[in-house]
Formats: structure tokens, C-alpha cells, sequence
């Protein structure tokens, strides 16, 4: 049986104690403050081409305005002495391109956007 936490003063002002150390049990103030802390909602990427990996962009396949097909080469990356072709992995229309062949990129940064 799990004992109740009890309220201590700490040097923060009041607090309750954690129930026995490595229990792995959280304490009430833990599982009170959890119950506080939003949500964090992943980022919509769905219209944009992210970087997967540090590298260079070894060429740019389309320009602003272009419509893409599923499947379609959109940019090379170089890393660790390898190409990777990234694709279009739906029909879109291209509104920017953030990379140039030659800019150094790191993971997640934007090379292009779609509408």
C-alpha cells in the first residue's frame, strides 16, 4: 500500500513530499501540476519540405509556380558522401524556395514550401 503524500515546508514555500524514493509513484504536487501543462501540439509541415539531415543541397530540380507530381524529384541533399533525391510525396504547387544548390543546411530547416 502507498502511503499519502504529506505537505512539507521547503525553501520554496510549501510543497508535498514525494512518496518513497524510487517508487516511481509522482507525488500529488506532481501529478497536480501535470494535469496543468498543455498540450504540445506537433507543428503542421504537411506544405512544406524539410531538410531530413545536415547537409549540402547539391541541386534544385523545380523553381516558384512549378506543379509537382507525386513522386517527383524536388532537390538533392549530400551528406556523408551520399545523395539523397527527396521527392514529392503529393501533387502541389511549389510557392517558395528557401535553398539554393550549395547552401548548407541543417535538419528541419525549410528548403521549400507548397500551396
Amino acid at each position: 500500500m502507498i502511503a499519502a503524500a504529506a505537505p512539507v515546508a521547503g525553501a520554496a514555500g510549501i510543497g508535498v513530499a514525494a512518496d518513497a524514493p524510487g517508487s516511481g509513484t509522482p507525488s500529488a504536487a506532481a501529478a497536480v501540476l501535470a494535469a496543468l501543462m498543455p498540450e504540445k501540439l506537433a507543428a503542421d509541415t504537411s506544405t512544406l519540405l524539410l531538410c531530413p539531415m545536415p547537409g549540402l543541397i547539391a541541386k534544385v530540380y523545380v523553381a516558384e509556380g512549378d506543379e509537382v507530381q507525386e513522386g517527383q524529384p524536388l532537390c538533392t541533399v549530400e551528406a556523408m558522401k551520399m545523395e539523397n533525391i527527396l521527392r514529392a510525396e503529393r501533387k502541389a504547387v511549389v510557392s517558395k524556395v528557401n535553398a539554393a544548390a550549395g547552401d548548407s543546411l541543417a535538419v528541419d530547416d525549410v528548403i521549400m514550401e507548397f500551396e
